[in-house]
């Protein structure tokens, strides 16, 4: 993981995408006639999930690099509060008890 990606970082050397994707450094591979479709694809997956919580998992991951434990904790807890109180969330749970696929909307 992380001494691989530094030594080829610092030491320049060249790999292909199936050994990025192999060592984890990328999500996935496509060769150049699937990735319009499958970028199309994972675009489409995103749209209909809950946005703003994606967001926030975003922002959490990025900000767990250089937080102490206890601001990342205090960043955690605010943010679930924030997603307790979304609307996506409120209709995340209305999906479930209905037993039907949610209509997010980011918000």
């Amino acid at each position: 993981g992380f001494q691989k990606a530094s030594a080829l970082m610092l030491l320049g050397d060249k790999i292909s995408a199936k050994e990025a994707e192999k060592l984890g450094m990328v999500y996935k591979v496509f060769s150049s006639e699937e990735f319009e479709a499958e970028v199309q694809v994972l675009a489409e997956c995103l749209a209909q999930m809950p946005t703003k919580a994606l967001g926030m998992t975003k922002r959490l991951l990025n900000e767990s690099m250089s937080n102490d434990l206890r601001s990342q904790l205090e960043l955690e807890a605010k943010y679930q509060i924030e997603a307790a109180q979304s609307d996506d969330y409120k209709e995340g749970v209305a999906a479930f008890v209905e037993k039907r696929k949610p209509n997010f909307k980011g918000k």
